[in-house]
């Protein structure tokens, strides 16, 4: 049995409702004042190491993480398995290669790294552009699945109803991002990241006792129940059906790896640690955190078809979305009592919070570039109050287009609008960030050209793609217009990217590359140790 009925159910909507009125009350009791930039944008850089940490585990931890690649795990083994360590890849990436720059340059937003370097108002509107256009599709799929994992939860079969959950979720998203500003976002994020874990760890614990305590077992019985036999355990399940499986992984891995630790989401947490030590050890504690969800990701989707078998999982979801869910309620059996009903409905909260909270996230780093990027370079600046009104404001215009998209697309596969969101990361966002961190020849003009020729490149390629149409799985099944013969466009629109910075810059000729060189070298010292006392803006603290 696992239908999520009786004492689960009644316990899942009480913990729903509870969370959801704890959560609303932080952010209320933490939110800046009316005239605070600095605690709206970064909270005041007061959160400690490991606090900051599990926020940024809790930004990074998505629906594309607990939905999309467990479905994949569930219904794919090896392949699955491999995407969520590219996912652990690309957050060691941000923590070795970015992180401590990030935060030595940026103020508030991803425009202010790139302005820092090349400051001119093109460049910063090109960074909102990238921003949104990175970040609402995830947004989307977030909101999206709060609607399906309500619906799917309480019962709810009446497309109305499910409706009504994605406006109530898209509420709630408004109300974090313009009440609790960064501060508040953060303790949402520390509350699901321990919620998440916890919970975790208990029904990982259940399933490996379930089988003997064998993750040897655990997998052979998966494969048996996959129904796919020994292909279960080897890479390319994924894309058997695809002319090219091998480049289609590495195509996909490319996009996790380069893209998810760039998001502007996950980056504006560097900028709200006090020091660069500070950052080292709040990605410390993030990364740890996402490698032992990832693990425990892995143990639950793959517990699912062990359990419950693949023909159940698809039954429930075509894309495996709810393994996940699937698992930690088979892991308890068929009858639950008291307290394994309130243990499971601890795991369901966990995941609406997840969902919630990554949604709340992204659209405060949207309504911050709205409303920092488009007035950093106005000749009289805003006054901290009206530009405080204004990223209010901007979290509403982002957040009310959100919810109508994703309630006409929530019945529809949602993985191209993730997919779309990590390669539009890797492709226009990490090459921006590396060649402005570390390029000393790099160019205003090579700048804007890796921005826009990536993201050009991303939004050209990816409806031809086998994830938009052509396939019983893509998300217009009924239609075929796939022409690009791979799952993601990242394997083109990647080197498109970076070799759109490279030539425009080198093109601008020798007078231009001795020029972005002496500036670079006016900035270095900023760069590798950060600014000193007289250039911090009035209102940063030093994170002691």
């Amino acid at each position: 049995m696992t239908e999520f009925s009786g004492p689960a159910q009644s316990w899942s909507l009480a913990a729903f409702c509870s969370v959801v009125a704890l959560t609303l009350l932080l952010c209320v009791l933490t939110g800046p004042d009316a005239d605070d930039l600095a605690e709206f944008y970064t909270g005041y850089k007061s959160l400690s190491p490991l606090r900051n940490g599990l926020a940024i585990a809790g930004d990074y931890i998505s629906a594309a993480t607990v939905l999309t690649i467990g479905g994949i795990v569930a219904l794919c083994g090896y392949d699955g398995v491999v995407l969520a360590l590219s996912a652990v890849l690309s957050l060691l990436l941000l923590m070795f290669l970015l992180a401590e720059p990030l935060h030595n340059t940026g103020r508030y937003t991803m425009g202010d790294v790139l302005g820092h370097r090349h400051p001119a108002r093109s460049v910063r509107i090109a960074a909102c552009a990238v921003t949104l256009l990175a970040l609402v599709p995830m947004m989307i799929v977030q909101l999206a699945g709060v609607g399906e994992l309500l619906a799917y939860v309480m019962g709810f079969t009446e497309p109305a109803a499910k409706n009504g959950c994605v406006v109530g979720a898209g509420i709630l998203m408004i109300s974090y991002a313009a009440l609790g500003g960064m501060r508040g976002t953060a303790l949402v994020q520390i509350f699901k990241t321990v919620m998440l874990l916890a919970s975790g760890l208990v029904v990982s614990g259940l399933i490996l006792h379930t089988f003997g305590w064998s993750t040897g077992e655990l997998f052979r019985t998966a494969a048996r129940e996959s129904g796919a036999g020994p292909a279960y355990l080897r890479w390319g399940l994924q894309y058997s059906s695809s002319p090219h499986p091998a480049l289609d992984l590495a195509s996909t891995q490319c996009a996790i790896v380069l893209g998810a630790g760039c998001l502007p989401h996950v980056t504006m947490r560097m900028y709200t640690a006090g020091t660069p030590r500070q950052v080292r050890r709040a990605m410390s504690w993030a990364v740890s955190s996402v490698t032992l969800f990832i693990l425990m990701l892995v143990l639950i989707c793959t517990g699912a078809t062990a359990l419950l078998g693949h023909a159940r999982i698809t039954g429930a979801d075509p894309h495996g979305t709810t393994a996940y869910l699937l698992g930690a309620r088979a892991a308890f059996g068929n009858g639950l009592s008291r307290s394994e009903s309130l243990l499971f409905a601890t795991v369901t909260t966990a995941v609406f919070l997840t969902l919630l909270a990554s949604v709340a996230s992204m659209t405060l780093a949207c309504a911050n570039a709205l409303a920092h990027d488009l007035t950093a370079s106005r000749r009289t600046p805003l006054a901290p109050v009206r530009e405080l009104a204004l990223a209010r404001s901007c979290a509403l215009l982002v957040g009310i287009p959100v919810i109508l998209v994703a309630a006409l697309a929530q019945h529809r596969s949602l993985q191209p609008l993730a997919t779309l969101s990590f390669t539009l990361g890797a492709s226009a966002i990490a090459p921006a960030l590396l060649y402005t961190l570390f390029w000393r020849r790099y160019t205003r003009a090579g700048l804007l050209a890796t921005l826009i020729v990536g993201s050009l490149t991303v939004l050209a390629l990816t409806p031809g793609t086998t994830l938009v149409s052509g396939t019983p799985l893509s998300a217009f099944p009924e239609a075929d217009f796939d022409w690009f013969p791979y799952n993601t466009p990242a394997l083109a629109s990647i080197p498109a990217g970076f070799l759109a910075g490279w030539l425009v810059s080198v093109l601008s000729g020798k007078p231009a590359a001795e020029r972005e060189r002496a500036r670079y070298e006016s900035t270095e010292h900023r760069l590798l140790t950060g600014p000193s006392a007289r250039d911090r803006p009035t209102g940063d603290a030093d994170g002691t």
